[in-house]
């Protein structure tokens, strides 16, 4: 038999190599995980309508200064010695990163247009001044704002003087049919159409949905400003 002393030095060197094969298999892991063509493994969640083939580091670019210096301002910021705070590992992704495939210089609701102070209620109530309120990512959808009623916001008050439509928008306001508004109004103008004048013609709201959750464009194949295509995966 073994002395007591050589077994219980027997058993701590098994359990060292069982710690040190343990170590290198979860670090072996974790680096495969991390390799750009492995990042469908920890994706947040599928990639909405259109950005299917993007690289992860197409709208998540690295934060600045060292892990230590983003947790030290972390810190500080939470004990009230630093006004903000800072984006750990990435930065935060930002209207500009969207704005890089997605610049339509002639669109109808422009982002920086709603930071204006009469739309207060508006950035309070929908955040329209980000392109996320409406555009979220990892959802597998085009649209992921779940509501059609957010023209209400703006537009209660709308008036025209010479309405093109069969039923004025004002009869359409007082009847709250604010879900025929994208029936005819692509809202960022960005489809090459003809605005429809008839009501009845309008797209139904059931189209629309379809349409969100990354269904063809009801509206127009034809698009003034095509969002710039970037695939960034590894060959």
């Amino acid at each position: 038999m073994s002395p007591p002393k050589a077994a219980g030095h027997k058993h701590r060197r098994r359990q060292n190599q069982g710690f040190t094969a343990g170590l290198l298999l979860g670090a072996g892991a974790l680096i495969g995980l991390l390799l750009p063509r492995d990042e469908h493994w920890h994706e947040r969640g599928p990639m909405n309508t259109g950005h299917e083939t993007l690289h992860c580091a197409s709208c998540h670019r690295p934060a600045p200064g060292t892990i230590r210096q983003q947790l030290q301002a972390g810190v500080r910021h939470v004990l009230g010695l630093r006004k903000t705070t800072a984006d750990f590992v990435y930065r935060e992704v930002t209207n500009e990163v969207c704005i890089e495939c997605h610049d339509r210089p002639e669109d109808r609701h422009p982002v920086f247009r709603f930071v204006e102070p009469r739309f207060a209620e508006a950035r309070e109530k929908l955040q329209p001044q980000l392109c996320t309120s409406c555009h979220r990512e990892h959802q597998g959808r085009r649209v992921t704002l779940d509501r059609v009623t957010y023209c209400a916001t703006c537009h209660e008050d709308t008036k025209l003087k010479k309405d093109p439509l069969d039923i004025p928008h004002q009869t359409l306001i007082t009847l709250k049919q604010w879900q025929s508004c994208l029936g005819c109004h692509d809202f960022h103008g960005n489809h090459v159409m003809k605005t429809r004048t008839v009501v009845a013609q309008a797209l139904p709201p059931e189209t629309l949905f379809n349409y969100f959750a990354g269904a063809p464009s009801p509206y127009a194949q034809q698009k003034r400003y095509p969002a710039k295509k970037e695939d960034l995966r590894e060959p």
